[in-house]
């Protein structure tokens, strides 16, 4: 820590504290604690159970959440795949071809998500690409949404890139497709695996454009989560939320330990 003194150091403490517990911690915990609930007219919740966790994972709550692992699989594969593709290709340009690069990966981000999914459902409605009501047309949306993000993490990470080793490899006779796929890719694992992690959280989480384009038999948990909460069913809600939340930290340790490993290397 930057701050030496004890008494700073306390200081700095109580107000990370102060700041996190409410605005961070406390509503995680308040889900948490919904979730084993049957009723809060008080203080604390009332009527403990593991009735809603049991609902939560059987029937259309375990469909709804192998659908948003398949769909989040599917998203962060396909944006890590066009997100590396596109930070490579755009740190051999220069100039304005290089801004138009990163205007168009960025443009997702710079609206709102249910403009993209509206902008989907009317571009993909009519052949001869009719995409409106499948799957694939959730997938392409996930995927619209954090390429961006997996593009600007690859971005970065080449920009900081040691020019000498494809420079060593191209001068034993390396042919350029055999230094990608031996040196440039492997330095950027540990790059990649984060990108990839990010893209998956942000896909299980999606909202506002699943909610403009999912079909009926394909129903993510994000939707069920918001459906049972505006009905008023908070509490099997909750306990939705905290399996979604849960699976989704899960995943994130799996690639954290692939990343961990690609770093060493």
């Amino acid at each position: 820590m930057l701050v030496h003194s004890r008494r700073a150091r306390v200081c700095v403490w109580a107000a990370f504290l102060v700041v996190f517990l409410p605005v961070f911690a406390l509503p995680f915990l308040v889900i948490v604690a919904a979730s084993f609930a049957t009723g809060w007219s008080g203080a604390l919740p009332s009527g403990p159970t593991l009735g809603h966790y049991r609902d939560a994972v059987r029937g259309d709550a375990l469909d709804a959440l192998v659908t948003s692992l398949l769909t989040a699989a599917a998203a962060s594969a396909l944006a890590l795949a066009l997100g590396t593709w596109a930070a490579l290709s755009a740190h051999a340009l220069r100039g304005r071809a290089r801004r138009a690069m990163d205007l168009l990966f960025m443009l997702p981000v710079a609206v709102p998500s249910v403009v993209v999914g509206l902008s989907l459902l009317v571009a993909f409605s009519r052949p001869p690409v009719l995409l409106n009501g499948t799957r694939a047309i959730v997938v392409l949306a996930h995927t619209v949404l954090v390429t961006a993000f997996a593009y600007r993490s690859v971005t970065a990470a080449v920009t900081r890139l040691d020019p000498a080793y494809e420079q060593a490899a191209a001068s034993l006779g390396a042919s350029p497709p055999y230094v990608l796929w031996r040196v440039r890719l492997p330095l950027l694992l540990p790059s990649l695996s984060a990108a990839a992690g990010l893209c998956f959280a942000l896909s299980m989480g999606e909202l506002s454009a699943t909610m403009m384009l999912y079909p009926p038999d394909w129903l993510p948990l994000p939707v069920k989560v918001f459906a049972a909460t505006d009905r008023g069913a908070l509490f099997s809600g909750a306990a939705l939320a905290v399996v979604l939340m849960v699976t989704t930290l899960l995943a994130l340790s799996a690639v954290a330990r692939i990343r961990t490993k690609a770093t060493y290397r």
